[in-house]
């Protein structure tokens, strides 16, 4: 290539790249110029108010923007300032806001009063509804009738028999039932005789189609072994066992959890576990699907009541980590028992301390990454005036198993979800169940809506939503989407404060109502903070659109002046500033009168801006008539005042 031709393109790309580089700093130069900076709502609002000027809306946008930001100290002074004028008007808005303005400075006794006023005029109250049993019964029977359940033939006997543990097309299970005449292992304390762990073979239908037989090798044993769970492979059983006391040579009341190995058909290897001790018992074990969580019941110290549950990790070498209560959501003071641990992680126990149909119930939670959702109650047929546990099923075929010892009577070999309840009592039985429905959280309901920009009507995206309870602690945030929508859970018992917020912002608040499974919200936001560049409307954001005349007339109102000293501030606060005044009329009348009259209206602006001191240069007019109509209320279109009033207003637009 040409030395000199090289040397000539490189003189012409930096001769581009400098104009370019001028021409950028000549645009950032026009920016800087036209533009003013930001206006700050309420520090015009202030100003206005030093200047001795008084009104609820003034009073109010100032208070509004200090709650908002927490200093509710500040808040409570200009709220009081507004409750001495004469003409105020207390809108639930305001009572609310000032309500908890009170209550977050200690003032509980007079918080309590304006938030009774709030209720009075919203219809709303933050209150809790309180569930009595007959609101749980309801509940639990709207979780009624998921179930078709069968007592498992050839399995269940007048002895006992309980367990739910399906692997490899067999059935383990517990019972007590005779072994032999030579079989004299009897309980001293009730003389029935020790629980054993069973196997028996069922087809498709869970009909047995072999005979029980006890477990093979070294798992049962002297006294009570119950409450088996297997591996998925296969080869590992954690089960429940009577404790052995070494010193009196003889068992305990105290049961625990052991650990065994299948090898050459037998369970044998059985194995103390490290979350065993000989002064509480744990028992019942439940595996997670990862294999690396077990669950159980345990009277171990530091617990809610007569058993919790329990979980605590298993690693890759089968060692134990320390046992984690699963906390007040799942235990109660009462017994909390035989937990199950589905694939999709639901958990399944039962209770007696939870409200229930009977002695023990079956209770559901799912766990998720946040933790324990909401406490259900399985429900009819499953639980009854007895004792029903050991619940188990699985998710692929919604099959499984529970026990009961509630006694049932069979007509006419109708399905077991309509068999006659006596309320007698029975040895527990093992009942196959199929699940038709899945359960329902009736604890749940959705808020959902939008933010809008109240003067664009347009969504504001990424705004913040934040959920508070009655107790004024946060319950969710969450953020709106590109279309300003938002949506979020909540309890349906519960009544939340919703505040959204964005920034450059008025911040609002709105109350929900409790018992009501879906709500709509919307919010309507009103700029505070607007970059002041020619072409902007300032009207707006100051709230000074509806400068008000009376009809037929174009003289400024006494009650409107307050409106123009907030545009007066603006003026003051950036001298350069000019500003081009345009009105507008609603379209009743002539088009020529209306027209005359919309710039009579606009020049009378420009003179009490005048008058106030504004240099006359810094102002131009324009009245547009019934020209630029904001809505359908054209001639001959029958409309309300307010929608007619809505056409009356005017513009003050930052001219360059």
């Amino acid at each position: 290539m040409d030395k000199n031709f090289f040397y000539i393109i490189i003189l012409v790309i930096f001769a581009n790249l400098t104009a370019f580089s001028q021409e950028r700093q000549l645009e950032k130069a026009q920016e800087a110029y036209d533009n003013f900076g930001y206006l700050n709502a309420r520090n015009i609002y202030l100003k206005v108010a030093e200047r001795g000027y008084q009104s609820q809306e003034l009073f109010t946008k100032i208070a509004n923007s200090y709650y908002f930001n927490a200093k509710y100290d500040e808040a409570l002074f200009w709220y009081d300032k507004v409750l001495k004028l004469d003409d105020y008007e207390l809108n639930s808005q305001f009572l609310l806001y000032y309500a908890q303005s009170l209550k977050a400075t200690g003032n509980i006794e007079k918080a309590e009063k304006y938030y009774d006023k709030f209720v009075d005029v919203s219809g709303k109250s933050l209150k809790n509804i309180k569930l009595t049993s007959e609101r749980y019964l309801e509940l639990i029977e709207n979780n009624s009738g998921r179930y078709d359940i069968k007592s498992i033939e050839g399995v269940n006997t007048e002895n006992i028999e309980y367990g739910k543990t399906y692997s490899g097309g067999k059935l383990f299970f517990t019972s007590n039932r005779s072994n032999g005449l030579f079989d004299i292992r009897k309980n001293t304390w009730d003389g029935m005789p020790f629980l054993d762990i069973y196997q028996v073979e069922l087809n498709d239908d869970k009909e047995a189609t072999s005979k029980p037989k006890k477990l093979p090798g070294d798992v049962n044993g002297k006294y009570h072994a119950s409450s088996p769970i297997i591996t998925k492979d296969g080869k590992t059983m954690y089960f429940t066992k009577s404790n052995f006391n070494p010193v009196k040579k003889e068992r305990d009341e105290n049961l625990k959890i052991y650990r065994a190995n299948l090898i050459e058909g037998k369970w044998t290897d059985v194995e103390d576990l490290t979350i065993n001790d000989d002064s509480y018992s744990t028992a019942h074990p439940a595996l997670n699907s990862h294999e690396d969580i077990l669950y159980f019941s345990s009277n171990m110290p530091g617990g809610y009541g007569q058993s919790d549950i329990y979980k605590v990790s298993i690693d890759e070498n089968g060692v134990l980590g320390e046992p984690e209560n699963l906390g007040p959501k799942v235990n109660t003071l009462g017994k909390e028992t035989f937990p199950f641990i589905s694939d999709s992680n639901e958990l399944y126990f039962s209770s007696d301390g939870h409200f229930g149909l009977g002695g023990m119930d079956i209770f559901y939670i799912n766990i998720t990454e946040n933790g324990l959702e909401n406490l259900l109650n399985v429900g009819k047929p499953i639980n009854s005036y007895a004792d029903d546990f050991a619940f188990g099923i699985q998710d692929s075929s919604k099959n499984g198993f529970f026990s009961s010892n509630r006694k049932l009577t069979l007509y006419n070999n109708q399905s077991e979800t309509q068999l006659n309840q006596t309320n007698e009592f029975v040895n527990d039985n093992i009942y196959s169940i199929k699940e038709i429905d899945p359960i329902k959280d009736v604890y749940n309901a959705i808020i959902e809506g939008h933010v809008t920009d109240a003067e664009t009507e347009k969504p504001i995206s990424n705004a913040l939503i934040q959920l508070y309870e009655a107790n004024n602690s946060l319950y969710d945030t969450i953020y709106t989407d590109k279309e300003g929508y938002y949506k979020v859970e909540i309890n349906y018992f519960k009544a939340y404060r919703l505040r959204a917020s964005k920034e450059d912002y008025d911040s609002e608040e709105d109350v929900s109502d409790a018992e009501k499974e879906k709500q709509k919200i919307d919010f309507e936001l009103h700029k505070n903070r607007l970059k002041l560049s020619p072409g902007v409307d300032i009207a707006h954001s100051l709230n000074i659109q509806n400068i008000l005349f009376d009809f037929d007339k174009y003289k400024i109102k006494d009650s409107e002046k307050l409106k123009l000293e907030k545009l007066l501030v603006v003026l003051e606060e950036y001298p350069e500033m000019k500003i081009k005044i345009h009105s507008h009329t609603d379209s009743r009348g002539s088009h020529a009168y209306n027209q005359k009259l919309s710039l009579k209206r606009a020049q009378s602006t420009k003179e009490y801006l005048i008058g106030k001191g504004v240099n006359p240069s810094r102002l131009s007019v324009k009245g547009y008539g019934e020209n630029q109509l904001v809505n359908k209320c054209s001639d001959n279109v029958i409309c309300s005042e307010e929608e007619h009033k809505q056409n009356r207003r005017s513009e003050f637009i930052i001219a360059k």
